[in-house]
């Protein structure tokens, strides 16, 4: 059985049930109290009261002097900004709780490590407009806001988080709708930010309606940290906006099961009731989450609350994210003990988004043993190994020169034929992808030589 510092997995699970009714306790309280004061929270009051400064975030936990540290460091740039609500969810004492370490600023975002970028994603790079990526052929990323509810301190885009010179204007948006009006072979738009759910009502339906009219979108999706750090927001009024806009599906970001919360799964039980998929992404975070058990009990509890397990990251390579960072061998060896050991709708894909704009790239333990033109040899979760005899014959049904094949017609929007490394299966492209950059390619440019030179 696998261990974390010594303790097992009903240990563990007892330990997260244990801090689970600790933060229900703390939660309430402070419900007790204002309604005791008169005091009717909304989410934009929440919003107000974010907790910016140590003397703030002292009235909740007792902070350490690197915690005091880090927050100073903080304020010339990427800066705290923690909702009420999740703060409460804080271990008072203990400087390593998996909320705090996500929450508060560390000193050693400061350091930059080798290979570490401002844009780790090479978003920049697909980049037609200052709101749009458009990385993969039939889906765009749309960005409508740079704000957020809690500044992460693992964020990806924290080049672009919280700072008034990258604010996304209603110009900006009313750009970006041009953008995917005129090009068809977008299908599937993904709203983020920032959180896109700081957006007031108003606005969302907006940006929501203008997508639904376009012909060729066919899914909308969220990605929200709302759920999450300030479920406040996820009110009545606004799933009646996101309603509107079916089909729509929605995507938040939990990493640690403490913080499936009474009001955090309220918050999801009236999306889902509302008839909106939910999926969740985790990023694996040393300290955070960087253990088997805790991974599991996560992926089960988010399919108890009618979430699937969607992503689980590997950390990027964002500056002053270095300490997060875990060896991919931790998230491989994470995936072993879910693969099997788990039902197959509460597993995430492991992915890592290389520098560069690679895009998302799954990473799993190795299954394909060994492979011949009449078989293949495969080992399953208990190590068990066996043979899967191919297919006497490799006929296919599909016939030559098959138009949909050349193509791509088929559904709303013509695909055009397939390209990487699919074209190169399907023998619709030359027989090698060359890179670009290497020295080889270079002489090739400077002499006029071909590949069959």
């Amino acid at each position: 059985m696998l261990k974390l510092d010594g303790l097992t997995l009903p240990h563990v699970a007892k330990k997260i049930q244990y801090l689970s009714a600790k933060v229900l306790e703390k939660i309430n309280a402070m419900h007790v109290i204002r309604a005791a004061k008169g005091v009717r929270m909304t989410w934009k009051t929440h919003l107000a009261a974010r907790i910016a400064t140590a003397k703030q975030l002292e009235k909740t936990i007792l902070l350490t002097d690197a915690e005091r540290a880090g927050i100073e460091a903080s304020a010339d740039g990427f800066a705290m900004a923690i909702p009420e609500y999740y703060a409460q969810l804080m271990d008072r004492t203990n400087a390593d709780c998996p909320i705090r370490r996500q929450a508060i600023p560390d000193v050693r975002e400061k350091v930059h490590h080798a290979g570490e970028l401002a844009d780790p994603l090479g978003e920049e790079a697909d980049s037609p407009l200052k709101c749009i990526t458009h990385r993969y052929p039939d889906r765009a990323l749309f960005l409508i806001t740079n704000s957020c509810f809690m500044y992460c301190r693992h964020c990806n885009r924290r080049r672009k988080v919280g700072d008034a010179a990258q604010r996304i204007t209603d110009r900006d948006i009313t750009e970006g709708l041009a953008f995917l009006r005129s090009t068809p072979q977008i299908e599937d738009v993904l709203i983020s930010g920032g959180d896109p759910l700081f957006c007031t009502d108003d606005k969302l339906e907006w940006i929501l309606s203008e997508l639904r009219a376009i012909p060729h979108v066919r899914t909308i999706r969220i990605g929200t940290r709302a759920p999450v750090v300030m479920p406040s927001r996820i009110t009545d009024d606004l799933v009646k906006v996101l309603k509107k806009a079916h089909p729509l599906w929605l995507n938040t970001h939990f990493n640690h099961p403490v913080e499936l919360t009474l009001e955090s799964t309220t918050a999801l039980a009236r999306l889902a009731d509302a008839g909106i998929p939910l999926g969740n992404q985790t990023v694996l975070l040393k300290g955070v989450n960087d253990c088997p058990h805790i991974i599991r009990e996560l992926c089960l509890k988010l399919v108890e609350n009618r979430v699937r397990p969607y992503y689980l990251f590997q950390c990027d390579l964002a500056q002053g994210t270095g300490h997060f960072r875990t060896r991919v061998s931790t998230g491989i060896e994470i995936m072993e003990s879910l693969i099997g050991h788990v039902r197959g709708y509460a597993i995430p894909t492991y992915a890592i988004d290389p520098p560069g704009g690679a895009g998302k790239i799954p990473i799993l333990p190795n299954y394909v043993l060994s492979q011949s033109n009449t078989a293949v040899v495969v080992r399953n979760y208990e190590g068990m190994i066996a043979r899967y005899d191919e297919a006497s014959s490799c006929d296919t049904h599909c016939p030559a020169n098959c138009a949909r094949c050349e193509t791509g017609d088929i559904g709303k929007t013509p695909r055009g034929p397939a390209h990487g490394v699919a074209a190169l299966v399907s023998g619709s492209t030359a027989n090698a992808l060359v890179p670009k950059e290497t020295l080889r390619e270079q002489r090739r440019r400077t002499t006029g030589c071909s590949d069959s030179d």
